[in-house]
């Protein structure tokens, strides 16, 4: 296995499109890292950029201690497995995760030797003499990351694998490729567009937007403290509120209502000379609570808003309503008796509030 390295690396287009701009990261050996963002946002282009299947327009990228900018794609020692399996309908299972190996000219019993390994690994010793139109898309999907294993390569990338598939083949290869990754100590790239997916599998997370990286950080540090408001929101489901507020130099100033804030988070505001100022408000729907039923946290400052809209997502009730001028959401218990129409009192977990500047939409304090 290997790391990676990619510096200053941009792609721009023929026609002055720049699908990426200045991508830097540092990848180490054995790692589970993840390129996030939406659709159009440079994930994939990347991820192909690092495969040899586009040209890098500028940049250095390297694959242990070798830059492979000019190295064709059959060189790099990387194996891709791509959303739509790739398999060779006519061929068997067997022959689909031997072919590569048996283009090298691979001996007989090493081919045997490790597409059975692999088999073992994926649980597919059992169909091992099917072909892929007698299988399930999990099963499918299996094979083609059966395919990538048996090469032994430096770098595992992987271009949205999961997305055809249905919600619950979804968790279970989620919890197959985790499990795959600890037994392998595989280096893996693994774009997608589900957060979720990044959130649960990823050591480290690339969030990318039009191009250019947002943050990079693990799932907890993303979660928590987001660098800026594109990365709050992205990350999270449902998204996080956000809503304009007025610093008065102590208190936080929404909706006609005062939320008293940490002191610790005062004296940065303060600090940074944002009294009298608007900024964005951040809290996440399972920071805000039933005022009338929550005494656990701290809570001060509640509020009415109607609910607009009752969703019950089995465990918990998803609440929306609107306050200050911004649309929100909650999260409560399923023993909520609210119903669409309903005034009821709503308050956040102030210990939890995100700050970002209303112009540079970055991070002040979280």
């Amino acid at each position: 296995m290997a790391g990676l390295s990619l510096q200053h690396i941009w792609k721009k287009y023929p026609n002055g499109y720049e699908a990426v701009k200045d991508f830097n990261l540092e990848i180490d050996d054995k790692e589970f890292v993840i390129f996030v963002g939406p659709s159009g946002c440079g994930k994939s282009t990347t991820l192909r950029m690092i495969a040899g299947l586009e040209d890098i327009s500028s940049g250095t990228l390297k694959i242990g201690d070798r830059v492979v900018n000019d190295v064709e794609s059959k060189d790099r020692d990387i194996a891709m497995v791509f959303q739509n399996y790739a398999l060779y309908p006519h061929m068997t299972v067997y022959d689909n995760m031997a072919f590569a190996l048996m283009l090298k000219k691979t001996p007989k019993d090493e081919i045997d030797k490790a597409v059975k390994e692999a088999a073992r690994i994926l649980e597919l010793e059992k169909v091992l003499d099917r072909r892929p139109s007698q299988l399930s898309g999990g099963q499918r999907q299996r094979v083609a990351m059966g395919r990538a294993i048996v090469r032994n390569p430096q770098v595992f990338l992987m271009d949205e694998p999961l997305s055809n598939l249905d919600a619950k083949l979804r968790v279970q290869m989620r919890a197959e490729i985790a499990k795959l990754h600890d037994r392998l100590g595989a280096t893996i790239i693994y774009v997608t567009h589900d957060q979720t997916e990044a959130m649960t599998l990823g050591t480290r997370i690339v969030v990318m937007k039009d191009g250019i990286v947002q943050q990079v950080a693990s799932p907890t540090v993303l979660y928590n403290k987001p660098d800026n408001i594109f990365v709050a929101g992205f990350i999270g489901s449902p998204q996080m509120n956000f809503i304009n507020a007025r610093f008065d130099g102590n208190d936080l100033i929404a909706g006609g209502t005062s939320f008293e804030i940490p002191t610790e988070k005062v004296d940065v505001l303060r600090e940074k000379g944002y009294t009298g100022k608007t900024v964005i408000m951040g809290v996440r729907p399972e920071n805000v609570y039933d005022a009338k039923a929550e005494s656990l946290c701290k809570l001060t400052a509640p509020f009415d808003a109607k609910i607009t809209v009752f969703e019950l997502l089995g465990s918990e009730v998803q609440l929306y309503f609107d306050f200050a001028g911004a649309s929100m959401s909650a999260k409560v218990g399923q023993s909520s008796r609210a119903s669409v129409g309903d005034v009821m009192s709503f308050a956040f977990d102030t210990d939890k509030i995100h700050v970002f500047d209303k112009e540079t939409e970055q991070a002040i304090i979280h």
